[in-house]
């Protein structure tokens, strides 16, 4: 994990929703508290975060929504052809970086080692230093509040904040909707 973030992804019943916090540090400063992490891909049909440097940020997400141009967006497909490109080149694999991607059928945690990940509950996903406050709080909260699914991520959000010191309230979250609401 990297101390750097945290992002966190939820694909309920109605909803996609992915968040994550501003804070962005080197070593044991904060240089800014408001950055975004996360942004919508093709066409507003896929949400994606990153954990890791922001000029590789900006280059895997290019690089990335270029193979979802060429895969006319199919998440699944343009995962696995990212994941390989990703691996095979010399420079972009030594990144220290996550990202997640999600629509509303399908969600992955994908590195540079060539790791496409599915979560087992195909529900909820999360990277980043504060990662595993993040999911176990989104766990405990859609098991036991009634929570909708933004809101669900927000508050799971700022419980990783309180928690891990690379992590901050500052919290911005993207939706996609089912096509007919």
């Amino acid at each position: 994990m990297f101390d750097a973030t945290t992002i966190l992804a939820y694909k309920g019943k109605n909803k996609a929703v992915i968040g994550g916090d501003g804070q962005v540090t080197f070593g044991n400063s904060v240089l800014k508290g408001n950055a975004t992490k996360i942004r919508t891909l093709h066409h507003g049909k896929i949400l994606a975060g990153f954990a890791g440097s922001t000029a590789d940020a900006f280059n895997l997400f290019d690089m990335f929504e270029e193979f979802l141009e060429n895969k006319k967006g199919d998440l699944l497909k343009s995962v696995v052809a990212f994941s390989k490109a990703w691996r095979k080149d010399k420079v972009l694999r030594r990144l220290e970086a996550m990202m997640i991607v999600l629509n509303r059928d399908h969600i992955f945690i994908l590195t540079g080692n060539g790791d496409v990940v599915e979560p087992e509950d195909g529900e909820v996903a999360s990277i980043g230093s504060g990662g595993n406050f993040a999911i176990s709080a989104a766990r405990a909260l859609k098991k036991h509040a009634t929570l909708d699914e933004e809101n669900l991520v927000k508050e799971s959000l700022h419980i990783a904040a309180d928690l891990c010191i690379y992590t901050n309230h500052n919290i911005k979250t993207l939706i996609l909707e089912d096509e007919n609401e």
